[in-house]
């Protein structure tokens, strides 16, 4: 080992010619990994900091359709320092406007609040004010985007319910906005006793009750959550305290992040490919002294070990520079960061995302390099004088194929260990070599396709395009490192871009034809009559689907906890919609078991969506037990049936019989289907609200467009690791056509003395560059629109359409980056002159 430490270290001496490529690539894809890992640590750190502050206290009791009981709030002042009461639900907000012209109205989130709101933090107003003064007496703070929506000012005047409110300030920051969720419509605060006679809070409309809690210092927040659920086993609430004040919020970035780790790895996969090609050329540059250290008798250990340590101080070097920019980079964009997140981060220098990222650059090195590496092994001293290094294809020994197994497998269960999510990571690693291994059988593929086409008849008097198919499918061309540089990367956008673009496409072409126009919630059940009575006979109203609206928290499966029987199933992550009917409605269809008889009065029975209690693992005959409104029902399922969410109509997992749920406060929910026309929709608006002002109205396009919104920036950062991997894949590229100067200017050379004119070898050149880079395009495209119908198919269950705009992308952007990297390195190979270079020999 001190020989081949002295013969690595002498090397070095010479510089990194040729090291650039390696250096950049490695570089590169670790510092991607550091700067999404260190990005997604200082937003964690920001939530775990100021835990209470985006809660909103200390503790949070949440109920829903309900206030806290009295022995709920005793128990809750006995515990604290301070309690706050905050009431959340959806309405509908009315402008008043001259005789001839109809009402403004808009959805909005209304948040009422008590005089101790907020515990924690500062409500921001503009203009400045403090919030007690804003909504005393009637007063209202709303959202700027939501006032100029509705065009009100500073003074002016709208309706909630049958309340009428007076705008006093502008809503610019709520200290405990980020743990609110996701909402169909911007904020509107106001107190709640201003609500009172609103007839927005009633016993069975739709409204979360949330009670933050002031602790007293040191309080023990895990047995103080025991205490309450024990206490109030039955009650259905929910807690969340300051140790993670923004669940959802956490939850949605921790996961994200560890998604773009992973993209982020298919970077370093990329980088990988260019760090074995630039450690290939390096030892094919070094035959020769291989070839004498071989003659005076260096042992093929000593020969691994030599070029081994150069590789691994190289590493360590790219590593460092990897480490240092994935570290500057949040640092250095912190403040456009911060002013673009809802939540708080704490940008730092975090030592655990910078760990993990220069565990997967050694590993991913490692497994690169060994195998250029353990090759040397193979070839004989004699040999190794004429470029043999070049063309040996021959395997390594066995026991290098072994390590560079281990050497996945080490870095996959890495992955598993720092993402925390096998599943995501397997698939993901799963997919990463199965893409590599698809792009190399393609370019083998492709080289092969070329080599014959150049014996076709019709390519003669073609030499330019002959001469391009003759390089491709020939020994020296780099067809493999373009295929496999910018393969992986076009693959990723490709498929990015075909999903997105099909949800978008199935939003706008089938949701139209088979989605409502309207859902109406808190319908009470003595205003239902008059509800169905004023839309039976509008003529612009097709289709009235209404449906008795209950939600409550399943809590048990077979008298066990439901989460021991189910896991983390999304049916059991909060409350869930419940329903009753005494037959089953139209259409719909009945999987196993069967409905109960429409004068059924016996014990509890429920029908349960079929798909979902698959996933569950449910059978007919399991019993559930589900908390409403503070009581527990148990029901025996006797049936499955096929609930279809695509269509945006109504649908609920769990449905009862009639009896179970005899008095049990409650309201009714209702869609209506009626002609796309402003005028007609304006009407009927306009009728309801006047009759039934505590009815709110969502417009399903509205709410398709919120949820599509959010759909575009998850496409969008994808997109962005995606690009990371691409540009990591141009570098690639860059190198492969580096290292093939020699073998060009010597075919130039070559052709020239044949005749050849500067023209014609630089088409040469050109359409070589260019069909690499469309095949490259092309086989990416092929491996992104199989994966992206294999997730509108099976997973996203929507009809799959080319986006043509998208593919055509991906094939130009293929062909400039190819054309850009090997034609960078032209001019060179055509202003030699052949005399020089034939002389010298290749």
């Amino acid at each position: 080992m001190k020989t081949a430490w002295i013969f690595a270290t002498r090397e070095l001496r010479s510089g990194l010619r040729g090291f650039g490529i390696f250096l950049a690539c490695l570089a590169l894809g670790i510092a991607a990994i550091a700067a999404v890992g260190s990005t997604r640590t200082a937003i964690l750190k920001g939530l775990e900091r100021d835990g209470a502050a985006l809660l909103g206290g200390d503790a949070e009791l949440q109920f829903t359709y309900r206030f806290a009981t009295a022995d709920e709030r005793a128990w809750m002042q006995s515990q604290a320092i301070q309690v706050s009461e905050i009431t959340d639900f959806r309405s509908m907000i009315v402008v008043p406007s001259g005789a001839d012209t109809p009402p403004d109205r808009a959805l909005t989130q209304v948040k009422s609040v008590d005089a101790a709101y907020p515990l924690v933090g500062e409500v921001k107003l503009s203009p400045e004010m403090p919030l007690d003064q804003a909504i005393a007496a009637n007063g209202a703070v709303m959202e700027r985007v939501l006032a100029d929506r509705l065009g009100l000012m500073i003074g002016d005047s709208f309706s909630i319910g049958t309340g009428t409110f007076r705008l006093s300030a502008i809503l610019q920051r709520e200290p405990d906005n980020a743990g609110g969720g996701f909402g169909l419509g911007p904020r509107t605060l106001v107190r709640t006793e201003s609500l009172a006679n609103a007839g927005l809070l009633q016993t069975g409309t739709l409204f979360d009750t949330k009670y933050r809690m002031l602790l007293p210092e040191g309080t023990e927040l895990a047995a103080l959550e025991r205490d309450a659920e024990q206490r109030f086993a039955n009650s259905g609430l929910r807690w969340t305290d300051a140790r993670n004040g923004a669940p959802g919020v956490q939850q949605f970035v921790d996961r994200l992040g560890a998604f773009l780790v992973l993209v982020g790895l298919s970077g370093l996969a990329v980088g990988g490919v260019g760090v074995s090609a630039a450690v290939r050329s390096y030892l094919e540059r070094k035959t020769s002294v291989i070839a004498t250290l071989k003659t005076l008798g260096a042992s093929r250990s000593t020969i691994f070990a030599t070029y081994a340590i150069q590789i691994g101080l190289l590493t360590i070097l790219g590593i460092a520079i990897g480490l240092v920019l994935g570290a500057a980079l949040p640092l250095a964009l912190a403040p456009i960061i911060e002013a673009r997140l809802p939540v708080p981060a704490e940008f730092a220098i975090h030592p655990k995302p910078l760990i993990e990222a220069a565990i997967y650059g050694a590993f991913a090195a490692a497994i690169f390099t060994l195998w250029p590496l353990a090759r040397t092994e193979n070839i004989r001293a004699a040999t190794l004088f004429r470029d043999a290094l070049g063309h040996d294809n021959a395997l390594p020994r066995k026991r290098y194929l072994f390590l560079t197994a281990g050497l996945v497998a080490a870095l996959v269960l890495s992955a598993i260990a720092f993402s925390g999510t096998a599943f995501l990571t397997l698939w993901t690693a799963g997919g990463i070599i199965a893409v590599l291994g698809v792009l190399a059988l393609a370019a083998r593929g492709l080289r092969a396709l070329a080599a014959a086409a150049t014996k076709m008849r019709a390519l003669r008097g073609r030499p330019a395009l002959r001469l391009a198919l003759g390089a491709i499918g020939g020994p020296r061309e780099q067809a493999s490192s373009a295929i496999l540089s910018l393969g992986l990367g076009l693959s990723v956008l490709a498929a990015v871009g075909q999903i997105d673009g099909n949800l978008r496409g199935a939003i706008a072409r089938d949701l139209p034809d088979v989605a409502p126009s309207y859902f109406f919630v808190d319908i009470q059940s003595d205003q239902l009559n008059g509800f169905n009575a004023r839309l039976a006979g509008d003529p612009a109203v097709s289709r009235v689907d209404t449906a008795p609206m209950l939600r409550g928290v399943i809590s048990k499966i077979n008298d066990r906890p439901a989460k021991e029987i189910a896991g983390d199933h999304w049916v059991l992550q909060g409350d869930r919609g419940v329903t009753y009917a005494q037959t089953a409605a139209d259409g719909v269809t009945i999987t196993q078991g069967s409905w109960w008889p429409a004068d059924y009065t016996g014990a509890p029975q429920i029908s349960f969506a079929a798909e979902e209690a698959e996933e569950m693992g449910l059978v007919l005959g399991d019993t559930m037990t589900i908390n409403i409104l503070g009581r527990d029902i148990t029901g025996t399922i006797t049936s499955f049936r096929e609930v279809d969410f695509s269509t945006a109509g109504i649908g609920f997992i769990l449905t009862m019989n009639p009896a179970a749920l005899q008095g049990a406060p409650h309201s009714h929910i209702a869609t209506v289907y009626a002609t796309p026309e402003a005028e007609a929709e304006a009407e009927i608006l306009r009728d309801l609200a006047g009759t039934f002002p505590n009815i709110t109205a969502i417009r399903v396009a509205d709410a398709i467009a919120r949820v599509g919104e959010l759909l575009a920036s998850l496409a969008a950062a994808t997109s962005l690791g995606a690009s990371a991997t691409l540009i990591t894949g141009f570098l690639v590229l860059i190198g492969a056509a580096a290292a093939g100067v020699d073998a060009r200017t010597f075919e130039a050379a070559v052709l020239k003395t044949l005749g050849a004119s500067k023209g014609v070898i630089l088409k040469s050149f050109a359409l070589r560059a260019g069909l690499l880079g469309a095949a490259a395009g092309t086989i990416a495209l092929i491996a992104g629109l199989t994966f992206a119908w294999a997730v509108s198919t099976f997973v996203m269950e929507t009809s799959f359409a080319i986006v043509w705009g998208n593919a055509l992308a991906i094939i130009i952007g293929g062909v400039a980056a190819t054309m850009l990297a090997f034609l960078g390195y032209a001019w060179g190979p055509l202003k030699a002159r052949p005399a020089g270079i034939l002389r010298r020999g290749n």
